[in-house]
Formats: C-alpha cells, structure tokens, sequence
C-alpha cells in the first residue's frame, strides 16, 4: 500500500483528507549567493506559519505539499520544527529549481551523482534533518531546458523510476513540457508520475489536454492569486477538463503561504484557505459534484504524491 511521505511519517490514505499539491511555508527567491540567503530565526518563522497551519486544518486540509527546492530556500530543518509545532503534515521535495538558481554543486556535478544525490533524499532524509523527501521538484525556463536543466531532470527520472517518486517541474510552457516528457521518457520513467506545476500560464488549452491525454498530471496552482490568472479562466478550464473526462489528472491549489527571509518579519503570508471556503463553492455552482470534489482535493493529490 502506497503512502503519503510526510515530516510526520508516512500516512496512509485513512489519515488524510483534503491535500493541497502546492504551497510554500518557507522561500527565499534570491539567488543562492546572496548574503543571508536561506536564513531565518525557527522562532520566528514558527511564529508567522503555525497560525497558518491551523487555518488550513479548520479549513479541512489535512496535509501540504512544500514546493521549495534546493535553490529558492529549501530548509527542512525549519519545516520540520513547522510540522511539529502544528502537529501538521508536510511533503517535502529534493530537486533542484532552475536557472539562474541553480548551485554551482549541481552545475559540477554528474548526472549519476545527481541522481545519487535525490536517492538518498527520497530513501533517507534531507541534509541531516530526519526529514524523507516526499518528491522531486525542479524547474525550466520559458525558452526551453538549458543543459544543466536538463541534466537534473535526467537525474530525476533515474530517481523516480528506482522509487516511484512523482516529478513536478515549474514550466510555463506547453512546449517545454513536451521536451521533458520526451526526456523522462527515453530515462524509462513515465508521463504519469509527472506533474505540469503552473499549468493555468499556458494559454493554449489545447496542449493542456495533449498533456494530459498523454498521461501527465495538469496543477492549476494559482486560485486566489488573480493576478496571475484569472479566476473565471482557471474555472472554465477546469470544466473543460472534466467534460472530456480529465478529472482524474487534475490537481488545485494555491501557491500561497510563506515565510520570506528577505522580508522584515518574514513578510505578511497569503492563507492556504481560499480554495475551500472561495473556490470550491464556485464549483459547486457550477455543476460539479460532490463526488468530483473529493476525487480534485483528496483522491488525486493522494495518488500523484504517494509512492
């Protein structure tokens, strides 16, 4: 029986509810040599993020899935200390995000030991922390892969296919997506244990179902942050996708949270809570049953991360 792999244990699906497939408790989108990159006081950030954990639980999330990899401020020592404090299940990724984030460790080092490297975080645990990575998350950029990202995501698939481990990659692109499926393929991975993080930035709704009809997950990540997609157009898709009978390869969340070192106080976090108590409403009145609810907020976000 596959298991959710969280700060707190493994879960199994009797454990777990509603999951939100990306969000961020902690981030820093400076550059890994910036000076005081990454760092933060644990008090503090308990401080602003438990509040915002038991917002969620009241709101019926069970579990969170933390989208900051190695480049943008990964700390699972601090999320560890998070969970614990909320006694609040996070899923925290190896990977690597994409340029120009990208250390100069990973631009050096091989393809085998990159792999070599994620193994050891989805089989052991994270930098020392007793945290297990969850999953693997990376990144390209809108003109295609670079050779370094390419290379991480070959290791990635090498990874993947030894643990079962989902692959999740910020790409904006329909057409990057396809490149990356064509290089996880030929590594003997799967589409299926891919997710298209950011899917509602590409605005031909065409590569949306090509993607999926290909086997590929599709996350449209960005409900409540209208300022990058508009609500109306990240519903209608979703209808769309439904009635081409697509539900079952479709995450929702928000991208919200976090704690941001390089703000004073770790800036003002945005709630993980709109999706229930805003979004899922308009659904409902859309159309959508009860039954689709479960399957979009537990069912599928349960089997794209569990391994």
């Amino acid at each position: 029986m596959t298991k959710l792999i969280t700060t707190l244990g493994a879960k199994p699906a009797a454990e777990l509810g509603m999951i939100l497939p990306h969000e961020h408790v902690f981030v820093d989108l400076r550059t890994w040599d910036t000076p005081g990159y990454a760092q933060a006081e644990v008090d503090d950030v308990l401080r602003l993020m438990v509040p915002e954990l038991l917002r969620a639980r009241t709101a019926g999330v069970t579990a969170i899935v933390e989208c900051s990899p190695v480049g943008v401020g990964r700390r699972a020592d601090i999320e560890r200390r998070v969970s614990a404090a909320a006694q609040f299940p996070l899923v925290i990724p190896t990977g690597i995000y994409r340029e120009p984030w990208i250390p100069d460790w990973a631009h050096a080092a091989s393809q085998a030991e990159l792999a070599a490297w994620m193994l050891g975080e989805l089989q052991g645990e994270i930098e020392g922390s007793g945290v297990q990575a969850g999953w693997i998350k990376l990144s390209a950029g809108d003109d295609g892969l670079t050779a370094c990202e390419a290379k991480i995501l070959r290791a990635a698939a090498s990874a993947g296919r030894e643990t079962d481990a989902v692959i999740g990659s910020h790409t904006l692109r329909g057409r990057v997506v396809q490149d990356q499926l064509e290089i996880i393929e030929a590594m003997g991975y799967t589409a299926e244990r891919f997710i298209w993080i950011h899917t509602q930035a590409e605005p031909d709704f065409s590569l949306h179902l090509e993607m999926a009809r290909r086997g590929a997950w599709l996350e449209y990540d960005s409900i409540g942050n209208p300022e990058w997609v508009s609500e109306d157009d990240i519903l209608q898709n979703i209808l769309r996708l439904l009635e081409a009978g697509l539900g079952g390869q479709l995450l929702l969340s928000h991208d919200r949270g976090w704690y941001d070192p390089a703000l004073p106080g770790g800036g003002v976090p945005k709630p993980y809570t709109y999706l229930s108590e805003q979004f899922l409403p308009r659904l409902r009145a859309a159309g959508v049953d009860e039954q689709m609810i479960v399957q979009l907020t537990q069912a599928n976000p349960l089997r794209a991360f569990s391994r």
